[in-house]
């Protein structure tokens, strides 16, 4: 971890009670910077997210954290993997450190005025710099590691879709190939793969959740059409069998122990279940107990249920539970209404001693995450990740 003189750090923590206050409105206006002079790195952001205004709300947590901690920074140490592998997934580059840094300042010199002085932008320019050259020795570690495995590779490789499979109303299954024949690089369950997608003449790029095991001469992402959604439209209406499109390596923190042998409890909510799958699939035939707990709005968007009955008739390990809020007539969940912690409560052994993956919509996930803790599941067994800017699942909002 980098370290700061004294100076440095005052002025930094200095700025803290600025932050608390005025935090979003400089994250929103750099971003409003950076997309302006900047054009080239808007592909790296999802634009859902930054209409959400998520993104801005997580950028300005992430800096007033690492003001607040400038002096300890081994606090905020546990969340740097996640960014690092959200980075190296995106290919974000050395090159890219700069232009934020630049845009970072300009923006706290530009909301803050006056307060902003230059010994406060001069500490800020060197805590960001320390922080970026931290950031981008750990990506290039990630880079060299994927591309000198077996399969693997740096930067991005072409794929074919060979298979579209409709998974559900809303869900459709994206086989895809390496053009080149080669192997490709294993993956941990619970990873995600990165498109590099050109739609109407811009560049998206996009992460989507790897549903297969890994070792399968492709990969199976499972994409739920979103409203509104500018890349899954684009995969559902446009991407056809045959076609080539762009990949980054896989990655990812979010990651099954296979070595864990505690019973397995995967708790997923609508399209959540799509990294559940790859978890599913690659531990079924383990022996391991588990816990398959499905939540849908009923039958014709529940995605991979004829799979999950297959496994579970093949292997007695597996044990499925559905619960589905508003079941139309002819579906037949194990259960109606949501997932409760009475309904988990009773669906877990009774030390509580499992590895408990949960994924899906936030207010899902808060509520899994307050049941987990109260029926007294140990934090560390507790396991999951947003599908956007990461927020805190402990506070209501």
């Amino acid at each position: 971890m980098p370290q700061f003189s004294a100076q440095t750090i005052a002025l930094v923590k200095a700025t803290v009670p600025l932050l608390q206050q005025q935090g979003e409105a400089i994250t929103k206006h750099f971003y409003a910077l950076m997309f302006r002079d900047h054009p080239e790195v808007k592909a790296f952001f999802n634009e859902a997210h930054q209409a959400q205004g998520s993104q801005a709300r997580a950028l300005a947590g992430a800096v007033l954290a690492y003001a607040t901690h400038i002096d300890n920074l081994e606090a905020i140490a546990p969340a740097l993997p996640r960014i690092v592998q959200k980075h190296a997934a995106l290919g974000v580059l050395p090159e890219h450190y700069p232009i934020v840094g630049a845009c970072l300042l300009k923006a706290i010199r530009e909301v803050l005025g006056e307060v902003a002085s230059d010994e406060i932008l001069a500490a800020w320019g060197e805590a960001y710099g320390a922080l970026a050259q931290l950031l981008i020795d750990a990506e290039e570690q990630v880079y060299a590691t994927n591309a000198a495995r077996e399969g693997g590779w740096r930067g991005t490789r072409t794929l074919r879709l060979a298979r579209k499979v409709v998974e559900s109303e809303l869900i459709t299954s994206f086989y895809l190939e390496p053009v080149d024949g080669q192997a490709l690089l294993a993956f941990t369950p619970g990873q995600y793969l990165t498109l590099v997608l050109e739609i109407d003449g811009q560049t998206v790029r996009r992460n989507y959740s790897l549903s297969d095991a890994p070792g399968k001469p492709w990969y199976r992402i499972s994409v739920k059409r979103e409203a509104g959604g500018h890349a899954s439209s684009w995969l559902h209406d446009h991407l056809q069998v045959g076609m080539e499109l762009q990949a980054q390596a896989p990655c990812g923190d979010f990651l099954l122990d296979t070595q864990a042998r505690r019973p397995l409890v995967l708790v997923t909510g609508g399209v959540g279940i799509t990294p559940a799958m790859s978890m599913l699939e690659a531990s079924a035939a383990s022996g391991r107990p588990i816990q398959f707990i499905h939540a849908a709005r009923h039958g014709g968007v529940h995605a991979f249920r004829e799979r999950v009955e297959r496994l579970a008739a093949a292997h007695s390990n597996v044990q499925p539970f559905y619960v589905y809020d508003a079941p139309r007539e002819a579906d037949a969940p194990h259960a109606q209404g949501f997932v409760t912690e009475e309904l988990l409560a009773e669906q877990l052994p009774a030390d509580r001693d499992v590895d408990l993956y949960f994924l899906g919509p936030k207010p899902f996930m808060k509520s899994v995450y307050a049941s987990g803790r109260a029926l007294g599941i140990p934090e560390a067994q507790l396991r999951y990740e947003f599908f956007g800017p990461l927020e805190s699942l402990s506070v209501a909002g």
